[in-house]
């Protein structure tokens, strides 16, 4: 989840340890229907996408949450693997450690639905909590034997929260329910030599920085411009507080190699004078892309990063 040229996960498990079998439901030219570890139908649409949708999920109630809470509790069995020998294999590599959680908002999103997760923050905050709570002990468990033997570089937390309208969370229920879950688990590998705090999410974040920044944040990305995330403004407003990667608007490919190079221009500059950013598209090629427009991409940032670099 870090893009670095060295890097490796630390291999504990601190998400779910348990669920049901996966089963195939249905199977055309059209779809695939399954039934994933969490219980819910899950269908694809073949040639059209490549995640499955979920519908129907496995929790409404606080009853229906006790039923798989097993599943996000501690357990010995979370650190069972070989940990300290890979972990051992990372330093001999230099490589950049580093250690996931699950997401304070996208956790609960898959057990319950985007809508129902949004609505149970007023009607049902004590099952959101619960939710939170259990999984902030197990992480907490799980980090707290790790990062005692070896440093942990980096923490990464997965969340996809927002869409081009902005955050599904807003500052309130990410200081109520997210902070505090991700305030434990940071302070604790801060204090033991770790450095970055690194938040994915697609979409628009403009509205939620400040919250997260104050939750122990310090990285995030990919600031897709599609979605409002300008990242020259980004560093203007929160400085060295925040790094990022990301940031390069992926559909421009698409577009005239004027464009491209405004794009680069007016991104690459900035961000080599103030630092803490690795300079990436912000999701995937897109379909389409020009071959032509993709390698004169590749080719005018390395000659604007040279330039800027005082190396021509």
């Amino acid at each position: 989840r870090f893009r670095c040229e060295a890097r490796g996960a630390i291999p504990v498990n601190t998400g779910r340890d348990g669920g049901y079998p996966e089963e195939t439901l249905s199977d055309t030219a059209e779809h695939r229907i399954w039934r994933d570890g969490l219980g819910r139908t899950m269908k694809l649409a073949k040639g059209m996408a490549t995640l499955g949708l979920p519908q129907d999920y496995p929790v409404r109630t606080m009853d229906d949450w006790l039923r798989i809470k097993p599943w996000y509790q501690f357990s010995e069995a979370r650190l069972a693997g070989p940990w300290r020998e890979a972990a051992r294999k990372i330093r001999e590599r230099n490589a950049v450690s580093y250690v996931s959680i699950p997401g304070g908002f996208d956790e609960p999103r898959q057990l319950m639905g985007e809508e129902a997760i949004c609505v149970a923050y007023y009607e049902q905050p004590e099952l959101v909590h619960d939710i939170l709570d259990t999984i902030s002990d197990t992480a907490f468990r799980v980090l707290e034997r790790v990062s005692a033997e070896v440093t942990v570089d980096l923490l990464s937390v997965h969340e996809d929260m927002a869409g081009k309208s902005g955050p599904l969370a807003g500052p309130a229920q990410i200081r109520e329910f997210i902070a505090p879950y991700y305030r434990r688990i940071w302070d604790l590998l801060v204090d033991r030599g770790t450095r970055l705090f690194d938040q994915d999410s697609d979409g628009d974040m403009n509205g939620v920085i400040e919250p997260f920044l104050e939750a122990g944040v310090n990285c995030m990305h990919p600031l897709e411009p599609a979605a409002n995330m300008d990242i020259v403004k980004v560093r203007e407003r929160y400085g060295a507080r925040l790094a990022f990667y990301g940031g390069i608007d992926k559909h421009v490919l698409r577009r005239s190699l004027d464009e491209i190079d405004r794009e680069l221009e007016y991104k690459i500059p900035p961000m080599v004078r103030s630092g803490g950013c690795e300079l990436a598209l912000d999701h995937r090629i897109p379909n389409g892309t020009p071959l032509e427009h993709y390698r004169h991409y590749v080719r005018r940032v390395w000659e604007i990063l040279e330039r800027e670099r005082g190396g021509g």
